[in-house]
């Protein structure tokens, strides 16, 4: 008997707790109404990177390699979606037709290893300088990128110069980090070596860009060579710019397939994206040329 009150006894306080919890509910679906959702977790929006990989004149085994590892390193990060072009149809802000994409739904550029005049008539070649110079967004130029384009002054100006030969082809380049706070390039050492081909640019001024990475002028062969062109000496692997409001990265590396393999490399390039994407922040003033680099003799 006592076994069976005590089972009356446990079934009374459940039963008692259950309505108990039911008019709890009732009373803050009326007094409250109902509860409000989860609050979820601020969206980032992907940005979308705009590849082109096309070649008028030399024809890089790399491009490629360039390509693909860009694609990569946005699928791996989140960070970005990547359309790859070797054509220059997007490069326009007309309406385009059959899902075609314009530069209006992109937000930064990048020519791998591009070289000659590339297919753009003159209203593309307003819109894309109008895309980075006006509308703020970014432009990162690869290896050949400076082999290109040399009769659009616009272009030129945008990216810091063009190319004007390579003076040891592909060599191991003693190189200096002139800049170690800036995200492209904080993770290579004050000096160091990498085997790359190392364009020498011409109509190129270090007053007008932020040199990120240059060769050691004193550790570089100067016998008879008739490529070496620049009297100064001054031969830079990278560099930072602002073109009106958008932000403008160029480096010199990545002319083999193997460099894209190089952590080094890709790591640069990738945190050059961010920065021309403006996710972070890195410098773009110039300044003078460091000590430890002095022209040979």
């Amino acid at each position: 008997m006592r076994r069976l009150s005590s089972c009356r006894f446990l079934l009374s306080v459940l039963i008692g707790l259950t309505i108990l919890g039911q008019s709890n509910r009732i009373q803050a679906q009326t007094v409250g109404g109902p509860l409000p959702p989860a609050p979820r977790a601020k969206e980032v929006r992907m940005k979308h990177v705009l590849v082109i990989g096309q070649t008028k004149d030399w024809e890089h085994d790399s491009v490629s390699a360039t390509m693909a590892a860009i694609y990569d390193m946005g699928k791996e990060s989140g960070l970005w979606d990547t359309t790859m072009r070797t054509d220059t149809k997007l490069l326009t802000k007309k309406e385009l037709v059959r899902n075609a994409k314009n530069l209006n739904y992109f937000d930064l550029i990048v020519f791998a290893s591009t070289s000659g005049e590339l297919d753009m008539d003159a209203s593309q070649k307003q819109d894309m300088m109008s895309f980075i110079k006006e509308d703020g967004k970014g432009f990162v130029g690869i290896h050949a990128a400076l082999d290109t384009n040399y009769t659009w002054p616009e272009y030129g100006e945008m990216l810091g110069g063009w190319f004007d030969e390579h003076p040891w082809m592909t060599f191991n380049a003693p190189i200096l980090n002139e800049d170690p706070s800036f995200p492209a390039v904080r993770h290579f050492p004050a000096a160091f070596v990498k085997y790359d081909e190392i364009y020498q640019p011409m109509s190129w001024s270090r007053d007008k860009v932020n040199v990120l990475l240059s060769l050691d002028a004193s550790r570089l062969d100067y016998s008879p060579n008739p490529k070496i062109h620049r009297a100064d000496h001054d031969f830079p692997v990278a560099w930072s710019k602002m073109y009106g409001k958008g932000r403008v990265f160029y480096s010199t590396l990545g002319h083999t397939e193997e460099s894209w393999l190089d952590p080094d490399i890709r790591t640069m390039y990738f945190e050059a994206i961010k920065w021309a994407l403006q996710m972070t922040e890195g410098s773009t003033a110039s300044h003078p040329r460091p000590a430890a680099s002095t022209p040979g003799r």
